[in-house]
């Protein structure tokens, strides 16, 4: 029988964090164990689990020091106990079946390592994003990267990516692994999940997304440079370098060298290329060089960190073989 425990990252949210513990309380399938990652400087939330006594599964606080849901995660994965780890934020609230439909599709085929679904986006409590995507969570052969996990409709399917917050992983499927701490960001670290799921797809294992495995999501205050839709130039910068590093870790040297090519001359509309510049330009003018430049140092950055790594590899393999 396999055993659940579910990991929540948070900081400085306590009645958002009070929501999904409710949530998870009236789960069909009960958790084992509900791991909460609290920064130790976050006073509020102490305050707030130290009254909080749930009966319907057990309830650990961990503490992290450093900032960052990276080392928040990791943190979570030291302490979870669970043959399934399940995840999801501290702005979310999984549905009643969340648990139930997880297990359900890991017990089905013991090559997936991963499962994750729909989180439904409110904004007080109109649901928004009406639109309905068939592709979901999708790398494409030249690097783009297809996200829609808040408005995939259809049947469960293989995917390339799980969103942060409505994922779970077999523990089997990612022993040793970590979340990558060259993230950066000093709060949300966008991206960090889609260097996670490459990772895991790496080692050969399956990941599914299944739209019926739903959370609702209230996108609250993030308390670092990363302000959702309000553009700022070192949480730009920031994403960018996340997630090409992501890809330059994952794509196989001629895949690589198109990505590049083509994240320069095109790139999207969070990411730009010379392309997209153009395409901008007229209508957000100064704002639209302002993306292009955070783009360009965001690659070169990711370009930086990644040859690092590459040369630290190396010389420990030179090492060993002297």
């Amino acid at each position: 029988m396999n055993t659940i425990s579910v990991m929540i990252p948070t900081y400085r949210r306590p009645q958002d964090l009070a929501r999904c513990l409710k949530a998870l309380e009236q789960q069909t399938r009960k958790p084992e164990q509900v791991v909460v990652v609290v920064r130790d400087t976050d006073h509020d939330t102490w305050a707030f689990l130290k009254d909080y006594h749930p009966q319907a599964f057990k309830l650990e606080a961990a503490t992290v020091t450093v900032p960052g849901v990276v080392a928040a995660m990791n943190i979570g994965l030291d302490t979870t106990t669970g043959d399934i780890i399940a995840i999801t934020d501290d702005d979310a609230a999984p549905h009643a079946d969340w648990l139930a439909r997880i297990e359900t599709h890991f017990l089905s085929d013991s090559r997936i390592g991963g499962v994750g679904g729909r989180d439904l986006v409110y904004v007080g409590n109109k649901l928004i994003y009406q639109s309905v995507s068939e592709v979901v969570g999708k790398l494409q052969w030249y690097g783009r990267v297809i996200g829609n996990h808040h408005t995939g409709k259809g049947t469960a399917r293989e995917v390339d990516v799980l969103k942060g917050v409505n994922m779970a992983y077999r523990r089997s499927a990612i022993a040793e692994l970590r979340f990558d701490e060259r993230m950066l960001g000093t709060g949300a670290q966008v991206h960090f999940e889609l260097a996670f799921s490459l990772r895991v797809r790496g080692r050969g294992w399956k990941l599914i997304y299944d739209p019926l495995i739903n959370v609702d999501h209230y996108p609250a205050q993030r308390f670092d440079e990363d302000q959702r839709n309000n553009f700022n130039h070192l949480a730009w910068k920031n994403a960018v370098h996340n997630e090409t590093l992501a890809l330059l870790e994952y794509l196989p040297p001629l895949r690589l060298v198109v990505f590049m090519l083509w994240a320069t001359l095109v790139g999207t509309r969070t990411a730009f290329g010379l392309l997209q510049l153009l395409r901008f330009l007229p209508k957000e003018k100064t704002l639209a060089w302002q993306k292009w430049l955070a783009s360009m140092q965001g690659r070169t950055q990711a370009w930086q960190t990644w040859l690092s790594r590459q040369s630290f590899v190396s010389s420990e393999k030179a090492q060993q073989a002297s």
